[in-house]
């Protein structure tokens, strides 16, 4: 098995290393990965305290906090990715999307086996997308883990820490944002053929989330102090599809609407083909709705997409495109590439370059082709080498570069609200209605002659711009 392959080769350097008297300093050598997380304890163990330490993207983040409002809840010590060393059990929240990620993963994976083997924590319990998809593999190459568990096994978890699953917890979730801004995942699984991702293979069928459900944890969130809900899912649009056959986003949007407090809402992860048409005039009725869309594309290839089966042609992508800009005027469009997927040509490549050209999106990522085991694109050849796939994401970069330097100069003299998340090195930093937590641009404001309240919301008039910053002024 690919994977089985893999890992092997990897875990047998690790344990040469793991039995070398020259212990962790040969080790952090070996693996190339320098830790955040794992802080060497010094005292002696405090029992039952658990640490999550969270990997991959906002999906994981939110089942992180649910793992922690459930341990909380069952009166057990739990903190997320502490700066501490006090936590006797560790929980692995991990990413399988991509080999970079998967890596990512195993070399936590193997730090926190080191302090357990050296006698700094009791135990370690992993979770999450790499334990979803490889956890028979996992065992056998690591067996120093306590317990692997699936994306879905949320209950077995805390029945492994002797804690209960509480069912009346569901939309009482503790976050680990910022409390002016929250995730809000609105669904699990996905089911969409898209050749080249393993997502499904990971998070399963895509199930909806009941409405009720949802408005009632925004409710709460409201009440906590949160000002921004990020809707997130494997693909927003598919929202409701498996309740009666019907697209139901659009009612989703409106009953959150209706939440006191909540003043945005942002769509995170929104699929093209099939896409809910009356979302367009929810965005555009609301003011609490950002006028904001990530929509990830992938390639401005017709013959590409039809390889990666996502099921629209780069004609029909265009058309869906002119007209989320005619029916939601200013909307900023999001959007993720790939480059180097199996069987594209250069001309393939020119395609996409003259789509980023044309679109003009706000905001852009590439991502270069990484071949996953157990998916259809895994069938074909990865003819693409490596550093024409980096060549390619590069020049798509550039290109986006330019094209934010241009759409962020013209901003300059504007006035935008701007929700403030931080502070950092001599400025007040936040974001526009256009730039989603992490990912997009920023809003930087001198704190030697601003003053901001760090979750709330200001005026700000832009008087300079960069490819990803903008500066300003708060109006008093």
């Amino acid at each position: 098995m690919y994977l089985n392959r893999w890992l092997k080769g990897f875990t047998i350097s690790y344990h040469k290393t793991y039995f070398n008297s020259k212990g962790i300093t040969t080790f952090v050598g070996l693996i190339g990965f320098a830790s955040t997380h794992l802080i060497m304890k010094t005292k002696g163990l405090i029992t039952n305290k658990v640490n999550i330490v969270t990997l991959g993207c906002s999906k994981n983040l939110v089942d992180s906090e649910n793992l922690l409002t459930q341990l909380k809840g069952n009166n057990i010590d739990a903190t997320h990715e502490s700066a501490s060393d006090e936590a006797n059990i560790v929980v692995i929240n991990t990413c399988g999307f991509i080999d970079n990620a998967k890596q990512e993963s195993i070399d936590t994976i193997l730090r926190y086996v080191d302090a357990k083997v050296q006698g700094n924590i009791d135990k370690v319990y992993v979770t999450g997308c790499l334990s979803e998809r490889y956890r028979n593999d996992l065992e056998k190459e690591i067996p120093e883990v306590d317990a692997w568990f699936g994306t879905r096994e949320l209950p077995a978890m805390l029945k492994k820490m002797k804690a209960d699953y509480k069912h009346e917890l569901i939309g009482e979730r503790l976050i680990t944002t910022p409390n002016h801004t929250a995730y809000l995942k609105i669904a699990e699984g996905c089911d969409r053929p898209c050749s080249f991702c393993a997502i499904p293979i990971m998070r399963g069928h895509h199930v909806s989330r009941p409405i009720e459900e949802l408005v009632k944890e925004a409710n709460s969130l409201a009440k906590r102090g949160t000002k921004e809900l990020v809707l997130i899912a494997q693909d927003l649009t598919y929202f409701g599809i498996d309740h009666g056959g019907k697209r139901t986003l659009s009612d989703l949007l409106k009953n959150l609407s209706d939440v006191e407090g909540i003043d945005w809402i942002r769509l995170q992860y929104a699929y093209p083909a099939g896409f809910p048409m009356d979302i367009l005039d929810v965005m555009a009725e609301r003011n609490n709705i950002c006028k904001y869309l990530d929509m990830p594309l992938q390639h401005g290839s017709t013959e590409m997409l039809k390889k990666m089966r996502r099921g629209i042609t780069r004609e029909k992508t265009e058309e869906l495109i002119q007209t989320i800009r005619a029916k939601v005027p200013n909307i900023a469009l999001r959007t993720t590439l790939i480059a180097g997927h199996p069987g594209e040509q250069e001309d393939d490549f020119e395609q996409m370059v003259d789509f980023v050209e044309k679109m003009r999106f706000d905001r852009l990522g590439v991502f270069t082709y990484s071949h996953e085991d157990q998916t259809h694109s895994f069938t074909f050849e990865d003819n693409v080498p490596a550093e024409i796939k980096q060549e390619r994401a590069d020049t798509i970069m550039e290109i986006q570069q330019g094209i934010a330097m241009e759409l962020n100069q013209q901003k300059v003299g504007n006035t935008y609200k701007v929700l403030f998340d931080r502070k950092e090195g001599g400025y007040f930093v936040g974001r526009t209605e256009y730039d989603s937590p992490e990912v997009d641009n920023e809003v930087l404001v001198p704190a030697e002659n601003n003053y901001v309240r760090l979750g709330d919301f200001a005026e700000v008039k832009i008087y300079n711009a960069e490819e990803f910053d903008l500066y300003g002024h708060v109006l008093n």
